[in-house]
């Protein structure tokens, strides 16, 4: 019999958000379609941080190391005073990396390099995005969704087990839908833009007039490029003039400097500020990501990261789903993920209203290196523990040796699409093996050794206690070994969709 299903899921919208979810569908076998309506890829700079947390994901999808490659560093801030001295200060707070967490500050590079490289990997699993194709309307009933789609060369119709919008902020997925986008406009309007130009040297990010409203102008070097990025507010009403003329007047009226000159502009927008959230993430077989989902301003550059985190945070439990995982899973991504986005419109509009007194100021709090699902359902702390990891957090890194002597890091233990189960040397009672769930025991006798004390210190982990990691690095379940709660984790792991092979002794 032929499968009824086109694919297991379409994905509407290819921006880092979508792709982050094509990939990690592809790496695991999940058969799926990724649309775009536009008919070539996005051209700009907009989302152009990296952060930490971002870092880490992008590491265990096989691209951190390109896209490090392909950017830079922020530089430091630099502010004009009205005389034309100016001040230098770091645009966040520096740190260094620890063993538990590697990477410590946020990368710049064009979103359009990002979402290239990206499409790289992509295709490295054997899938590309099909441009020019767009979804124009859709229905779910029983265990499927029809889409309808629209190229230039006609229609055509799929049933799919599930259907993603990962659209933007105007996605037609949550307009079709029905969905409330609640929230509320802020009363700025800017321009971002991408430009060659002259007058101005590439290590620092040049402010003018900061905390003045009508006056300020931003003009920051883009990594991994020769041009530079503008940004402005300007009137909420009104033409703006994005040409390479007007984005120069503009920039000598407000600098007072004519030495600044503009050659081209590759990209430019002109845009208002809103901070905005979904109503509801999912509504049975369709779910919404990204933009899709909440929209704020970019002060604090947690947009495409929370994107990206979005898709990370479906992309397995639509695997499992598929693998025969409780459909409840699915209901985990919204109560997981939406309260993530509340907060990150809270931080980014405080943020934005700082930038209007002219005291903004990132620190640690926009790296989402304390991003946690302690109340989520999935979080299962098993055991009474005076360690300060809990159920729920994110897991940390550490160095490591493999028993055979080579150097490695618990990050290439967790990369791939996998649970990762650690326990301690001392426990005494294993949990039976199954596809999707690597065992590795820490210890003299086991095959990971805890060299520098790294991980020691990072999971406190008590004689014969065990840690749960998920697929998308936060810890599941924290237990000591032994029957009645082994008993409890073999359930929750069965809930998970990872079964025990028939016949498979423990």
């Amino acid at each position: 019999m032929a499968n009824e299903f086109e694919a297991d899921a379409l994905i509407c919208g290819a921006g880092a958000a979508g792709l982050t979810l094509a990939i990690d569908l592809a790496r695991r076998g999940v058969s799926f379609r990724l649309i775009e309506k536009q008919r070539e890829p996005f051209r700009g700079s907009r989302g152009k941080g990296i952060q930490p947390r971002t870092q880490e994901v992008f590491e265990d999808l096989g691209i951190l190391d390109k896209i490090v490659a392909a950017g830079g560093i922020y530089p430091p801030m630099r502010e004009y005073r009205d005389d034309g001295s100016y001040v230098e200060k770091e645009f966040g707070e520096r740190s260094d990396p620890t063993p538990a967490e590697p990477y410590h500050i946020a990368l710049m590079i064009p979103q359009y390099l990002t979402e290239r490289i990206m499409r790289e990997r992509l295709a490295e699993l054997g899938h590309e995005v099909e441009f020019g194709c767009e979804l124009v309307g859709f229905e779910q009933g029983g265990n499927a969704v029809t889409a309808r789609l629209a190229r230039p060369d006609g229609e055509e119709t799929i049933r799919v087990r599930y259907l993603v919008g990962a659209d933007g902020g105007r996605s037609f997925v949550r307009h079709t839908l029905g969905v409330d986008f609640l929230g509320k406009t802020l009363g700025v309007r800017a321009i971002v833009a991408d430009a060659s130009l002259t007058g101005l040297d590439r290590d620092a990010w040049h402010q003018f007039n900061d905390g003045d409203m009508e006056r300020m102008v931003a003009i920051c070097p883009l990594a991994g490029t020769d041009l530079f990025q503008i940004q402005a507010p300007i009137p909420l009403d009104g033409e703006i003039d994005l040409s390479a003329a007007g984005l120069g007047r503009l920039i000598s009226e407000r600098t007072g400097r004519n030495d600044i000159q503009v050659h081209s502009v590759a990209w430019a927008s002109a845009y208002a500020m809103n901070a905005r959230l979904a109503d509801l993430y999912r509504i049975n077989r369709v779910f919404l990501v990204g933009d899709a989902a909440h929209i704020h301003p970019p002060t604090g550059g947690q947009g495409l990261n929370t994107g990206v985190q979005d898709a990370y945070n479906l992309g397995w439990k639509l695997g499992a789903a598929l693998s025969g995982a409780d459909d409840e899973l699915l209901d985990t991504y919204e109560a997981e993920r939406r309260p993530v986005a509340e907060s990150v419109l809270g931080l980014s509009t405080r943020l934005l209203d700082a930038q209007r007194q002219g005291g903004a100021r990132r620190g640690r709090e926009v790296r989402q290196l304390d991003i946690g699902y302690p109340d989520s359902p999935l979080s299962r702390q098993l055991t009474e523990r005076s360690g300060t990891l809990r159920a729920g957090d994110r897991a940390p890194d550490a160095p490591i040796r493999g028993a055979a002597g080579q150097p490695s890091r618990l990050f290439q233990l967790f990369q791939g699409p996998h649970w990762t189960l650690l326990v301690d040397h001392a426990g005494t009672e294993m949990v039976a093996t199954r596809p999707g769930m690597h065992v590795h025991c820490i210890g003299v006798q086991g095959d990971v050794i805890d060299a520098g004390g790294h991980v020691r210190d990072a999971y406190q982990l008590a004689s014969g206690e065990c840690v749960l990691i998920r697929p998308d690095g936060y810890v599941g379940a924290i237990l000591i070994l032994g029957t009645e709660r082994t008993a409890k984790l073999e359930r929750y792991l069965g809930h998970m969709g990872l079964v025990q092979l028939e016949g498979d002794p423990k």
